[in-house]
Order: structure tokens, then sequence, then C-alpha cells
């Protein structure tokens, strides 16, 4: 129905004429209003663009503009819009259409949006500097409250919420055993036979178990639990504050007295500090026994197994991968919780608060492995 009323007006038309010295004469006739302004416009922008005139003299007194768009569009034209390098004189226009057009007069570049300066490699080492140290900071910051309030649970009990560190436990943990035994068994596995081939060009697959028994329990047990647990647990913890955070909930609890950091992230870092050595033994456990397998397919009994094992496998050795495992644990917790504490808004805020909780904690547990495997070398 629009376009059969469009039809009985005349559309708005352009005739484009180049004069003897070089110039471009346009003339415009027609009604034009919303209807017909984008036929108009489309028309000029084929013609005009790819002229190169010294000048264009525009006679719009045949025009009728009628509404918003067709000033537009002359607003456009005069502001040399489809003829960037030309000056342009408008006539023929009545004094009502004229005074608007004067209200406009100025530079249309100078309201189009501009890009920005690409930075160089100096201004943007700067930023990520100056990123970090903050980053480094909020962390060093929120780790020494931690600790504070961890001290302080340990000396009053009371102060933790025990029913709900049972439950993080039990969400975090028990429910994350099935991924848990599954990666170690297989990559006691992969030990096994990694180690089986070259080991028998000397006759030596019996250190097949001196291998899987120590990596499995003082690097890589502790390492792939708290990896698990972070890529699992540690972006729950993110994604559920973080959520608490954008519904305002964590502002009602400070409203109510109660400091979010207490209530919220202390259950959850001694959660993660409780939960990550028992998992860690049985990660432990897992390994083990996918690397026996393999050496009992190669013929050795299970005496012989278990004596070379417990010959080269110590209790110092679980020690370390225990303490490992405790450390590990308060990492992924507390940099989840940190993460969740500093989601922004907006409908993917969680999400990214989740992502960097995972990536931040994996790099934390490598470097505090990479402390201990130093600190361990030191001491001998």
């Amino acid at each position: 129905m629009i376009r059969m009323a469009e039809t009985n007006q005349p559309r708005a038309r352009s005739e484009t004429r180049i004069l003897a010295d070089g110039r471009v004469s346009v003339r415009l006739w027609g009604i034009l209003d919303v209807h017909t302004m984008g036929d108009l416009w489309r028309e000029l922008e084929e013609r005009l663009r790819p002229l190169q005139a010294p000048g264009l003299d525009v006679d719009a007194a045949s025009l009728d503009v009628r509404g918003g768009g067709g000033l537009a569009l002359l607003r456009y034209l005069k502001a040399s819009g489809f003829t960037p390098r030309t000056a342009v004189t408008l006539r023929g226009l009545n004094s009502e259409l004229s005074q608007i057009l004067h209200l406009y007069e100025g530079d249309l570049k100078a309201h189009q949006v501009r890009r920005r300066p690409q930075p160089s490699v100096l201004q943007e080492l700067g930023t990520a500097t100056r990123g970090f140290v903050r980053e480094l900071r909020e962390q060093v910051g929120f780790v020494g409250t931690m600790a504070g309030e961890l001290a302080a649970a340990l000396l009053h009990p009371e102060r933790l919420r025990w029913v709900e560190v049972k439950r993080l436990c039990i969400a975090a943990g028990a429910n994350a055993l099935p991924i848990v035994s599954l990666l170690s068994f297989l990559i006691g596995l992969i030990l096994g036979f990694e180690g089986a081939r070259p080991l028998a060009q000397f006759g030596a697959q019996i250190y097949v178990a001196d291998i899987v028994g120590f990596a499995s329990v003082r690097e890589l047990g502790p390492m792939m639990t708290a990896i698990l647990l972070a890529g699992r647990s540690g972006a729950a913890f993110a994604a559920e504050i973080g959520a608490m955070k954008i519904d305002e909930e964590l502002a009602a609890l400070a409203t109510m007295g109660l400091n979010p950091l207490r209530f919220l992230a202390l259950q959850r870092v001694a959660a993660g500090i409780l939960l990550t050595p028992m998992l860690t033994v049985y990660t432990m456990f897992a390994g083990v026994l996918g690397g026996t397998l393999v050496m009992l397919s190669l013929g050795f009994s299970l005496p012989a197994i278990y004596h070379e094992m417990a010959a080269s496998v110590h209790l110092g050795d679980i020690g370390v991968g225990l303490s490992k495992s405790v450390v590990f644990g308060a990492i992924f917790s507390a940099v989840g919780c940190l993460r969740g504490f500093q989601t922004g808004q907006g409908p993917i805020a969680v999400g990214v608060s989740a992502t960097r909780a995972v990536v931040s904690s994996i790099l934390l547990i490598i470097f505090a492995d990479t402390v201990f495997a130093g600190a361990m070398f030191l001491v001998g």
C-alpha cells in the first residue's frame, strides 16, 4: 500500500551538466521527502563521486523539500559530502530552508568518527606494565587479606560455616573424582609406555616403576589435580561470585553488615585447601595403578614392582606432593574468588571472569611448582 501511494508523487530527480570552465552544474526538481530521498541520494552518489571538478553549482529552485530527510540530503550535499574536494554552491532555496541549513553550517568531517592513532610499542608496553602492576597489587592485597582471615579461622573455627564448606567439598571434590581418576590413570599408562621402550635398550625396564612412582607422587599427581580443579571448580567459584556481584547480592551483604570476602571467599578457599590433598592422594594411587598395569604387561611380577617403587619413593616424596597440593588448592580457590569479585558489568562479564580465573590459576600453579622444584634441588 505504501509503494502504491509513492508512485502518485513526482520522484525527486537530478540533472548533471559539465560547464565550459570545468565546473559541474546540478539541477534538482520534484518532491524530496523520506520516500524519495534514498533514490536521489544514490543517484547523486553515483554521478558526483567520480567527478573531479573545481566547483559544483546546485540549483534547487524546483525542488519541494518535505521533512528532515530532505534537509539531511541537502546538508550533506552542501557540505561537500558527495564531492569531498570540491566547493559547493547551493541556490534556489526559500528563506526558511536557507535559515535552517545555516544553523548547521560547519565542517562535516569534524562530526565524523575519527580513528584512534595506533599506539607505539613503548605505549603498549607501558600500558601492559601498568596493568600488570595493578593486577599484582590487587592479588597481593587479596592474598594478604585471605591469609589473615584463615589465621583467624584457625584460632576461631566457629567463623567458618562448616555446612557450606562441606557442600563445596562435595561439589568441587567428590563430583570431580571420576574425571580426576580417569586422567590420572591414563597418565600413568602413558608414563609406563613411554618409558618402557628407551629403557628396554639398556635392559632396565624395571626402572619404569621408579619413573611412574616418582612422577605420580611428586609432580604429576599434585599438578594435574590442581589444574583439573582450577578448570572445573576455580571457574565455578568465579562464576558464582561474579553472578552475585552482577545481581548486586554482594552489595546487599555489605548493607546487612556482612563482609562478602569472609562470607563467601573464606569458605571456598578453606574447601580448596582441604579437598585438594585428598584428591591428590587418590590421583597418586590412580597414576601408580596405570603404570603398574603397564609393567605387569611387560612380564614383571607384582612384588618386584612394589619393591622397586618402595625403594625409589619415600615418605618425604609423599610429603612434598601433599605440601604442593595444599599450596595449589589455595591458589586456584583464591584466584577463582578474586576473579569473581573483579567481575564487571555486561552479559559476558561472568564468562570473562571464569576464563581469567582458569588461566591465572594454571599459570600460578606452574610457577609455584617451579619454585618447589628449585627449592628441592637446592636442598638436595
